[in-house]
């Protein structure tokens, strides 16, 4: 897949009518957009679960203690599956603390983030808690201090239909059905340092391949997902993926891809470009993973699973001064201001534009870690800025992406040349008979004037030009008051199959189309 890009350099950041142009043609396609990359993750951190998801007690609390208002913003989100139970926790997390009867399950010291997890909420809660959102699970198993023996044990107990101990376990505990956990990760980033049972590459391959071929005789009809590196600024990046897949390859699925961003420099225009790193990461595992493929001969393509991603750096100072061996402290409390929600909004597009061989990915994380949902103890739920660009890609982005040609004037930064102003993707929507146009306008200071081309989608009219903007960028939500916010008042205009529209100076748009 190829971005096609055309670009002139614009140094003068005033610069008056700064102009970019597109070329959208249904019959350039990149690839069918699988909705999973819309998916997000909760782990037992914080209060994401504790506080987040779960609350008794609390006023809008179902019979099982879950919090319907947050039910309803992740509903709104229509988030197609959720990574559990981690994250750096499974790789101490002996699942079987989280089954049957809840007064009867043990507390325990939480190593990775140093709290206490009362275990209130397990395996079988937070299953039949995702459904009710209308999300499929991918499940974690614990590669860190557990191995073979546990995952197989899990598996059975989740997918099995009876008349074994560990399926028969599950149906005391007052689940029938088994719950057909369709997707597995291997573990959770086992080459970073961090991870309790940390292990090499070899060390892992090794386990990760014979836990996987232990699984599939469990349950053959699983997918499973091999650890990838913890970010592209491991050292040892991309030399973790080529041992791992040389002995995991015709064994897994897909590959994981995890990786955070800061604004730490307060760089507005160098932290915007990030995404060209990201987009680097993705290429480079891509071609790791096709050079193992060509070693060994294979005719299997290796997809990535983009499983932990987001903005992650405005809570680093207050985590260290939590005490330790609490229940749901506020650990990783990010409050996002605006430009963190343009930075996402690139993430999701650069997605899109990877969707040929990018099939999963979760935003980290859901509820109140680095999260679009904040909540107060006994109090409201509430949108922060990053909520807006990913409910806008997870409605509207569902279809094919397509390939536009695209001619953006470009800046440089402190870590990046040639940055387009515009960033952009396209997704068509044939069931619906859609057009969506995605577009970030990097520009600190001045709209950008796009014409976009859509002549091979005849009898189209537009539908709406929805803007996340704000003159301050570093606005907050807060329960209090949601100071960004989108509008549906963009200035798009279709006339003779062709888009005009002006995107405001550092600003998120979402450009509908439909067939009439």
């Amino acid at each position: 897949m190829f971005y096609n890009l055309i670009k002139w350099k614009v140094n003068d950041l005033t610069a008056k009518n700064t102009k970019a142009r597109m070329i959208v043609d249904k019959s350039f396609r990149i690839a069918q957009v699988d909705n999973r990359i819309y998916g997000s993750f909760i782990e037992h951190l914080g209060r994401a679960v504790y506080g987040g998801i779960y609350e008794p007690g609390h006023e809008t609390a179902d019979a099982g203690g879950f919090r319907n208002d947050v039910k309803a913003l992740i509903k709104e989100l229509n988030v197609p599956i959720i990574r559990y139970p981690g994250g750096n926790f499974v790789s101490g997390y002996n699942w079987e603390d989280g089954v049957g009867p809840v007064a009867e399950r043990p507390k325990r010291l939480e190593l990775a983030w140093r709290t206490l997890e009362p275990n209130e909420v397990g395996t079988n809660e937070f299953i039949s808690w995702a459904k009710e959102v209308g999300s499929d699970v991918m499940m974690a198993v614990n590669l860190g201090t557990r191995g073979i023996d546990a995952a197989r044990n899990l598996l059975e107990y989740t997918n099995h239909p009876g008349g074994t101990y560990w399926s028969d376990l599950r149906r005391s505990h007052g689940y029938e059905q088994p719950h057909k956990i369709k997707t597995w990760c291997l573990g959770n980033e086992m080459d970073g340092p961090w991870q309790i049972g940390h292990k090499t590459s070899a060390e892992y391959g090794r386990l990760a391949v014979e836990t996987a071929r232990a699984m599939r005789l469990v349950d053959p009809d699983i997918e499973l997902v091999a650890c990838g590196s913890s970010s592209s600024s491991m050292p040892t990046f991309p030399e973790w993926e080529a041992v791992t897949l040389d002995h995991t390859y015709e064994a897994v699925d897909y590959i994981s891809l995890h990786q955070y961003y800061g604004n730490r420099d307060n760089d507005t225009a160098n932290y915007l470009a990030l995404t060209l790193d990201m987009d680097h990461f993705i290429h480079t595992v891509k071609s790791t993973c096709d050079y193992i493929k060509a070693k060994k001969r294979s005719k299997k393509t290796m997809y990535l699973s983009f499983d932990e991603w987001n903005v992650w750096y405005h809570s680093n100072d207050a985590d260290r001064k939590i005490e330790p061996w609490t229940v749901a402290p506020p650990q990783l409390e990010d409050v996002y201001n605006f430009e963190d929600a343009l930075l996402v909004g690139s993430m999701l597009i650069t997605f899109l534009r990877h969707a040929d061989r990018l099939k999963m990915a979760c935003l980290a994380q859901l509820v109140n870690v680095i999260a679009p949902i904040m909540t107060e103890n006994g109090g409201r739920a509430w949108k922060q800025t990053i909520f807006y660009p990913y409910l806008h890609a997870s409605k509207y982005g569902r279809g094919v992406s397509l390939l536009p040609i695209v001619d953006s004037p470009v800046y440089d930064s402190k870590d990046f040349t040639d940055v387009p102003y515009l960033d952009s993707a396209v997704v068509h929507n044939e069931e619906e008979e859609e057009i969506t146009i995605f577009a970030v306008n990097r520009h600190l200071e001045e709209a950008l004037e796009l014409s976009c081309d859509v002549r091979s989608f005849e009898g189209y009219r537009l539908v709406e030009h929805i803007v996340l903007e704000h003159e301050d960028l570093k606005a907050v939500n807060t329960a209090a008051e949601e100071k960004v916010k989108p509008h549906n008042r963009g200035e798009a205009k279709l006339d003779s199959g062709i888009v005009t529209a002006r995107l405001a100076k550092a600003s998120w748009n979402v450009i509908r189309l439909k067939k009439a």
